[in-house]
């Protein structure tokens, strides 16, 4: 897992929660700006890059080849290795330059998914909402969505007892 110095932020400000709750489920969590970590070369193989939240910023550098950090440089390795990736782009209303960066990266192959969770599902809870766009988005992986899902969007009604 890459972790950004914004991400990071985010995290603390948005979820209440620090690196280390996320610890148990990453092997290992890069800072950013080391670029000596294994999947920053092409020869280290990995499956997908899934970037969420994406900023726009992010969506722009990558579009035009900037691998300036950790995580750029992984987007710009999955892209020239054909390896699927996922940009949850964050930001609302998109401006014409940001749509026609994710234009120019959708043209590459990849997959621009806008966090917009689906409330066709009529969620009753939070917990119901990022559970549905987060089987949403590992669907889109082409990974099974887990057996406990229900529900038209599949959010997990297990999870959330």
């Amino acid at each position: 897992m890459i972790l950004t110095r914004w991400g990071r932020n985010l995290l603390k400000t948005e979820a209440g929660l620090s690196p280390e709750d996320l610890a148990p489920f990453a092997k290992k969590i890069y800072a950013t700006d080391d670029l000596s970590a294994p999947f920053a070369s092409g020869s280290n193989p990995f499956d997908a890059l899934v970037i969420m939240p994406c900023s726009v910023a992010t969506l722009a550098k990558i579009a035009h080849g900037i691998s300036d950090t950790l995580l750029t440089r992984v987007a710009e390795v999955a892209m020239k290795e054909r390896r699927k990736m996922i940009l949850a782009v964050r930001e609302t209303p998109l401006s014409s330059i940001a749509l026609e960066n994710a234009l120019k990266l959708s043209r590459e192959g990849v997959i621009i998914m806008p966090i917009s969770p689906p409330f066709y599902t009529q969620p009753t809870s939070l917990q119901e909402l990022v559970a549905s766009f987060a089987d949403k988005a590992i669907g889109t992986l082409g990974l099974p969505v887990p057996a406990t899902a229900t529900g038209p969007a599949g959010w997990r009604s297990s999870e959330l007892e």
